[in-house]
C-alpha cells in the first residue's frame, strides 16, 4: 500500500471517529484538567509544603522521649593503704529514663519559621493555580489548532477541486482554439501546487491532532466552534490592575518574599539563647544486689551556641552569621532576591499592549472569483486571471480562519493574564481540587494512631492508588 493510500485510510478512520462524537471547547478543557500529570505533580508539591508547616509547628510542642541501658561495671576502689579498705566493683545495672522537654522561649525564632512555612504554602498554592492556567491555555491552543488545521484541509480540498475543474475547462477551450497550450500548462502547474499544499495541510492536521492528544489526553472528536468569546473587558488599565491583584505568579512571588522576610527574622532570633523546660524520670536496678533507685527532676535550661564555624557569631563581635546572610532557608541575600523578583514577574504577567480583542475581518472574494470565471468563459479574461483570482480567494479564506483562531486564543490568553483561566472560574463540570483539605489534616501534626492520623493515612493511600 502506498503512503498516499495509507494516509487516506488513516484520515478516513479519523473522519469516522470525528463524526461519532462532537466535542466543545469545554470538553477539551475538562479532559486537560482531569488528565494533566503536571497538575498532579504540583499538587504533590503542595502537599509536601503542607507537611513543612507541621514540621515547623512540632518544635513548639512537647518532646517526649525514653531511653534504656544495661551497664556492667568493673574495677576496684581503695580507700587507704590498708587492704581492709579495698572493695571490688562488679555490678550489673539496668535503668530507664523518661524525658519531657518543652520550648519556653526562643525570641520568636520558631514562630517566625511557622509563619514562613505558611507563606510558602500560600505561594505553592498560587504556583499550582498558575500551572492549572498553563494547562488550560495549552488545551485552548490545541483545540483551535485542530480547528484551524481542519479548516485549512477543507479549503485546500475545495481549492484542488476548483483547479481540477479549471484545468478541464482550459483543456476544453484549448481543443476549440480559445486558449493556448501555455494556459493549459499554467492550470496544470497551479493544480500540482494545490496538491502539494493539500499534502502539507494534511500533515499539519496530523501534527495538530497529536498536540491535542498531548494537551487533552485523547484524540479530538468533531470539534465545534465556540458560540461566543469570553468576557475579557475593554479597558487596559482595569485588566492590568486585575492582573496585579489576581495573577498567580505575582501572588506567588509576593508570598515567597514574605516567607523570606520571616526567615530572616527567625535567623536573627537564633542568635539569642533558647529557654526550655525539661523533666527527667529515672528508674535503675542493680541485679547483683538489692540496690534500686527512683529519681525525678524538673528544671529550666537555657542554652546558646557561641561559635559554629560562621554559622553563629563570635562572642566578641556583632558579625551576622552566614546562615543569616544567605542559607538554604532563603534568608537575607535570598530575601533580597525574592523582593527583586516581584517586579519582573509583574511586568511579565501583565497584559501586553495588544491585549484587546483582535477583529477578524472576513474578505469576501467568492463573488469576485465567480465573476472572473464567467468573464473567462466569454473570452474577457485569461486563464492566468482565473488562477490568480482562485489563489486570492484561498488566501482570503485562510486568513479569515487564522484570524478567528487567533481571536479566541488571544481572548483566553487575556483571561490567563488576569488569573481567571481556572476550572473554577470557567465553571467546568469537574471535581475541583481543594488545596486546603490536606493542609487542614496535617497542620497540627496528628499522631499516627489518632483519629485524624488514621484519616490522613486513608487519604494518602487513596492518593497512592490514583
Amino acid at each position: 500500500m502506498s503512503f498516499g493510500r495509507a494516509f487516506c485510510v488513516v484520515l478516513a478512520a479519523n473522519v469516522v471517529t470525528v463524526q461519532a462524537k462532537a466535542e466543545t471547547l469545554a470538553d477539551a478543557l475538562v479532559g486537560a484538567y482531569n488528565h494533566s500529570g503536571l497538575i498532579e505533580q504540583n499538587r504533590a508539591l503542595l502537599r509536601a509544603a503542607d507537611e513543612d508547616v507541621a514540621a515547623a509547628v512540632s518544635v513548639l510542642k512537647p518532646v517526649l522521649s525514653w531511653s534504656a541501658e544495661v551497664t556492667q561495671n568493673f574495677g576496684s576502689s581503695r580507700f587507704s593503704n590498708n587492704a581492709a579498705f579495698r572493695s571490688e566493683n562488679d555490678d550489673l545495672t539496668v535503668g530507664a529514663n523518661l524525658t519531657a522537654e518543652l520550648l519556653l522561649y526562643d525570641f520568636g525564632a520558631s514562630k517566625f519559621r511557622v509563619e514562613a512555612a505558611k507563606e510558602t504554602v500560600l505561594a505553592t498554592r498560587e504556583v499550582l493555580r498558575n500551572v492549572e492556567q498553563q494547562v488550560m491555555l495549552a488545551a485552548v491552543g490545541a483545540f483551535f489548532g485542530v480547528l484551524e488545521a481542519s479548516e485549512f484541509v477543507a479549503l485546500r480540498q475545495n481549492n484542488l477541486r476548483l483547479l481540477t475543474q479549471e484545468l478541464r475547462a482550459a483543456k476544453d477551450r484549448f481543443e476549440v482554439g480559445e486558449v493556448t497550450r501555455t494556459d493549459v500548462a499554467l492550470a496544470e502547474a497551479q493544480l500540482a501546487q494545490a496538491r502539494s499544499g493539500l499534502a502539507g495541510a494534511e500533515g499539519d492536521l496530523l501534527r495538530a491532532i497529536e498536540e491535542y492528544r498531548n494537551a487533552v489526553g485523547r484524540t479530538p472528536g468533531n470539534l465545534r466552534q465556540p458560540p461566543r468569546l469570553p468576557n475579557v473587558g475593554s479597558d487596559v488599565r482595569t485588566a492590568k490592575a486585575l492582573a496585579v491583584r489576581q495573577h498567580p505568579r505575582i501572588l506567588a512571588a509576593q508570598f515567597r518574599t514574605k516567607a523570606a522576610d520571616l526567615l530572616v527574622n527567625a535567623s536573627t532570633a537564633d542568635l539569642n539563647p533558647r529557654i526550655s523546660l525539661q523533666g527527667v524520670a529515672r528508674v535503675s536496678r542493680d541485679l547483683n544486689s538489692a540496690a534500686r533507685g527512683n529519681t525525678a527532676s524538673v528544671g529550666v535550661i537555657a542554652n546558646q551556641t557561641i561559635y559554629q564555624g560562621g554559622g553563629c557569631p563570635p562572642v566578641s563581635g556583632p558579625t551576622w552569621p552566614s546562615g543569616t546572610r544567605s542559607g538554604p532557608n532563603c534568608t537575607s541575600s535570598s530575601m533580597i532576591c525574592s523582593r527583586l523578583s516581584v517586579m519582573p514577574t509583574r511586568r511579565f504577567c501583565l497584559p501586553g499592549p495588544n491585549w484587546k480583542r483582535p477583529k477578524a475581518r472576513s474578505v469576501r472574494r467568492e463573488i469576485a472569483f465567480q465573476g472572473v470565471r464567467e468573464e473567462a468563459t466569454l473570452g474577457a479574461r485569461t486563464t492566468l486571471d482565473v488562477l490568480d483570482a482562485e489563489q486570492s480567494l484561498l488566501d482570503a479564506e485562510t486568513n479569515q480562519v487564522t484570524a478567528r483562531a487567533n481571536l479566541y486564543v488571544a481572548a483566553y490568553t487575556v483571561l490567563a493574564s488576569t488569573g481567571r483561566l481556572t476550572a473554577k472560574d470557567l465553571r467546568l463540570p469537574v471535581q475541583l481540587y481543594d488545596p486546603a483539605a490536606y493542609y487542614n489534616l496535617v497542620k497540627d501534626g496528628p499522631a499516627k494512631k489518632s483519629e485524624q492520623g488514621k484519616k490522613l493515612d486513608r487519604v494518602l493511600r487513596a492518593l497512592q492508588k490514583d
